[in-house]
């Protein structure tokens, strides 16, 4: 099991590709052909134009060793897709109302009606007047940013950050807290290990390819899931992998469904009830303790709270001892089973890697908090290629540090508006408006919307029980929305502004979630695509509409901040912009001790000196603050709940549907590419059938089938295997959404049949993978998907007088919110926001921030000096406690 260092370095090398610049073929083809260096989240190619068309994307392979196919096929494709929106565009029903001022803009009619083209002054212009007029009647907490997340593009100058910068200098607007990726998790995991571990780099690949005997994958799936991330991916731990793989660890796969890192690591396949692993794990630590089998010195020294954890393991406080049979019947794993995991696991040194997808659930913060307790009884947690972490599939976990900074973007600057909203609950806020809830031992009141702002996210795409979606909407007068293509988001909207694709503008990203030793640069490769415009440029010009021009570029053009960008970052050290620039891009090495990096390391080594961010400075079985939230959906030690929906209470033909990551998209993203054809189905979403289920109601691999229940309906693909668990089917979420005749989404989107209801009232985070449909035959099809063509557009072409708007109101709005940040407020939004939403610096204490800014400063490569101002600021807005 044993490699040296030498050994593999040597081997890696070989791994890369060399190969001739594209410069050089084309001095020896003589080719009229220009290549231009660009990135994004799927990886770092050579744009290939000719006649001032966009024709090849070609992977960068000497730094990716595994580019994808949303590279070299889906690029090109969706660039010149006929789902482009090619000039701003207004809905018929609500321009009309605009028209005749009427204030009936008919609601109803959004995902229906058809749209008219407008010229930009008309489409930002009314923007204006909708931002101002919500103002006037219900204050900036009536403007909501559906704008949460940075996966537009990669870059620093991402629209939900753009948007916060526009938005915060004018008063600010209600936002999101929280996400859909780790929503759960995030919450729940300061309590328990001081940080939110979602985001933070795992221990380094080679402390698991020299110490790991056990690699436990829990619903965990690095070969797809790792295939794209924020920045720019290089595939880098894929190689690794294989290295590891080879050398002998032992790789098991808990999951309902055998996914391709399992074939590809050759794991031995668990095949588990969806949602039920936190039984499992109960049961596994009441084995071990059992059994004798269990640290008892590292739950003295390491942790608190594991006396009444035992006590309820035991059964002494609910009459259930929670052994391997009890737990045997809710997971469908076999007793024996159940119990030699729990002893290799306690005997060999593992390591656990959960998914973000056992989280996505109803009482999601169980699974975590009980596999990280399993680790603790075990003393894995800390040891070299051992422990416990939740970013594996993301990011290249396990890639190395190369402690470098980031390239900057802009700072959104501090929303004064008080009003917030977790991800997952856009449906429930609109619904209710001023109703109270909890999250993080907080309360609060959903804001009272009227207007939504969406600019590089797909809300309509990724929010749960899309017709409750709809019918919700239904109060908002105005929704905006800022894309380059016809997504769910922009069929839903009124006023729809095209956006350039990521190839129609320069930008700049960072290479490595966790590593950081890239820099990129995102070269403009054409022209702008019909009358679509950068989203900074969006953004410019309605703050010029506002009279706030120069406090929003602070007096830059783009080319001046992208610069800027890259001379923060370590990569400036190594070698210059203009280089840079013309290279495409600049690497920063890795230091040799970060080979030796391991997750909870130092705390294992000395807990004293290296306490965890909890109240205790331990690892918490038991959370005493947790209790005093005295919440009943959130028990303050892991503890087994019963979901509302899963197959322990589900009806006979029932399946528990879940709903992974994609394999050939990000999200949404390339959902209408050429790359579609290669697993969907009758061009819709594909499902993943098990060979019974599909004989007993007489499907066929091929088969158009209608997935159901009370929330809606959906027309996908069968692709009837045996590599999913009865009673179980898969429908990977992303799909674009056409509503049929009959009101069923032609196309799969899995949003359709998901609850909304919350995991608990800690989080308030997504329960997508809790559902249940029935499914049958599809009978009376309307034709072919129409989601990946455009809505039906109005041949007119409408310009309105802008004059009537009432823009001279924004005047005076910069005067009265307008203020200079403080040094660390502003390198915080500046270098620590950039993912998604700020968080709010009152929601977690000083300690918690601690704890959380450890990963949070690698991610954005802060210089010491700069975290301690950035602490400075956070402490002086900190929750008490």
């Amino acid at each position: 099991m044993q490699m040296s260092r030498r050994n593999f370095l040597m081997s890696s090398s070989a791994l890369a590709v060399s190969s001739l610049l594209p410069t050089q073929i084309l001095a020896q083809t003589g080719r009229n052909v220009s290549f231009v260096p660009h990135a994004g989240q799927a990886g770092a190619f050579w744009g290939m134009v000719e006649n001032g068309e966009l024709t090849k994307a070609i992977p960068r392979t000497e730094f990716d060793p595994r580019p994808t196919k949303m590279i070299s096929e889906g690029i090109v494709s969706r660039t010149y897709h006929k789902t482009r929106v090619m000039y701003p565009h207004v809905r018929r029903s609500y321009l009309e109302a605009m028209q005749s001022g009427s204030s009936d803009v008919k609601p109803e009619l959004r995902a229906r009606d058809e749209f008219v083209r407008v010229d930009w002054d008309t489409a930002l212009g009314l923007v204006g007047k909708a931002i101002l007029d919500t103002i006037d009647e219900h204050g900036n907490e009536g403007i909501f940013s559906t704008s949460y997340g940075g996966w537009a593009h990669g870059g620093v100058l991402t629209p939900n950050v753009l948007q916060g910068r526009f938005f915060n200098l004018i008063g600010g607007a209600s936002v999101t807290v929280g996400d859909f990726s780790g929503g759960a998790g995030q919450v729940i995991m300061p309590y328990v290990l001081g940080d939110m571990e979602v985001y933070s780099r795992q221990t380094a690949w080679w402390q698991v390819l020299k110490h790991t005997e056990t690699f436990v994958l829990i619903g965990t799936d690095p070969h797809k899931n790792g295939r794209a991330e924020g920045g720019t991916t290089d595939h880098s731990m894929f190689p690794r992998w294989e290295i590891i793989k080879e050398a002998g660890v032992k790789f098991i796969s808990i999951n309902p469904q055998r996914t391709t890192t399992d074939e590809w690591l050759r794991a031995q396949w668990l095949k588990i009830i969806p949602n039920t692993d936190t039984a499992l794990f109960l049961s596994m630590c009441n084995h071990v303790y059992r059994k004798g089998t269990y640290d008892e010195e590292f739950l003295k020294n390491y942790t608190v709270g594991y006396e009444k954890f035992i006590d309820y393991l035991e059964g002494k406080t609910d009459g259930q001892p929670k052994t391997p049979r009890w737990a045997s019947k809710i997971t469908g794993i076999g007793e024996q089973q159940i119990r030699a995991l729990a002893d290799r696991c306690a005997r060999t040194r593992t390591q656990f890697a959960g998914s973000w997808a056992i989280q996505r659930a109803q009482h999601g913060e169980m699974p975590y908090w009980a596999i990280t307790a399993f680790a603790a009884m075990t003393g894995q947690i800390g040891l070299p290629g051992g422990g416990v972490g939740f970013s594996w599939h993301w990011g290249q976990g396990g890639a190395l540090f190369a402690q470098a900074r980031a390239p900057g973007g802009l700072p959104q600057g501090r929303n004064r508006v008080v009003g917030i909203c977790p991800a997952s609950r856009l449906n429930e806020m609109l619904l209710n408006p001023g109703k109270e809830f909890t999250r993080n031992g907080g309360t609060f009141k959903f804001p009272d919307v009227h207007m939504i702002y969406n600019a590089g996210n797909n809300f309509g795409s990724h929010q749960q029980d899309t017709n409750e979606l709809l019918r919700a909407m239904q109060k908002v007068k105005t929704v905006v929305c800022q894309d380059p293509w016809w997504t769910a988001s922009a069929r839903f909207s009124d006023i729809v502004l095209p956006a350039t694709s990521t190839v129609e503008r320069d930008e700049i990203s960072s290479g490595g979630t966790y590593s950081k030793d890239k820099v990129y640069a995102m070269r403009q490769i054409i022209k702008p695509v019909g009358e679509s415009l950068d989203d900074f440029e969006i953004f410019r010009r309605l703050a010029e509409m506002f009279d706030i021009e120069e406090q929003f570029t602070g007096g830059l053009e783009r080319s001046e901040i992208i610069e800027a960008s890259y001379e923060k970052s370590t990569a400036s050290e190594h070698m210059d912009f203009e280089e840079f620039w013309e290279t495409g891009v600049a690497r920063v090495p890795q230091p040799q001790e970060e080979f030796e990096w391991v997750r909870h390391g130092a705390f294992r080594e000395d807990p004293e000196a290296n306490p965890l961010a909890t109240p205790s400075g331990k690892v918490e079985i038991y959370s005493k603050t947790i209790a005093e939230m005295n919440l009943s959906d959130c028990p303050p030690m892991p503890t087994w709940i019963e979901p509302d929906e899963y197959l322990g209470t589900a009806e006979p033909d029932d399946v528990h549907v879940v709903s992974p990551h994609p394999y050939n998209r990000i999200h949404s993203q390339f959902a209408q590419s050429d790359l579609r054809e290669e697993l969907n189905v009758q061009d819709r979403e594909f499902l993943l059938i098990n060979e019974d289920d599909a004989f007993e109601r007489d499907i066929q691999d091929g088969d158009l089938v209608e997935l159901y229940n009370d929330r809606g309906a959906v027309i996908v693909g069968a692709r009837v295997s045996d590599k999913i668990m009865p009673g179980v089917v898969s429908l990977y979420e992303g799909a674009w959404i056409s509503f049929d005749s009959k009101g069923r989404c032609n196309s799969g989107a899995i949003n359709v049949l998901t609850s909304s209801r919350r995991s608990s009232g800690l989080s308030q985070a997504t329960t997508a993978n809790t559902c249940l449909a029935k499914m049958r035959i599809a009978t009376e099809v309307d034709g072919p998907n129409m989601a990946y063509d455009p809505p039906v557009i109005l041949a007119e072409k409408v310009q309105m007088d802008i004059g009537s708007f009432g823009l001279e109101r924004a005047g005076s709005l910069q005067e009265t919110f307008t203020a200079e940040m403080d040094p660390g407020e502003k390198i915080f939004y500046e270098k620590c926001t950039l993912c998604h939403v700020p968080q709010d610096p009152a929601a977690h204490t000083k300690k918690q921030w601690r704890g959380i800014t450890e990963s949070m400063f690698v991610n954005a490569g802060a210089t010491p000096d700069e975290q301690e101002l950035i602490l400075e600021f956070l402490d002086k807005y900190a929750k008490p406690g």
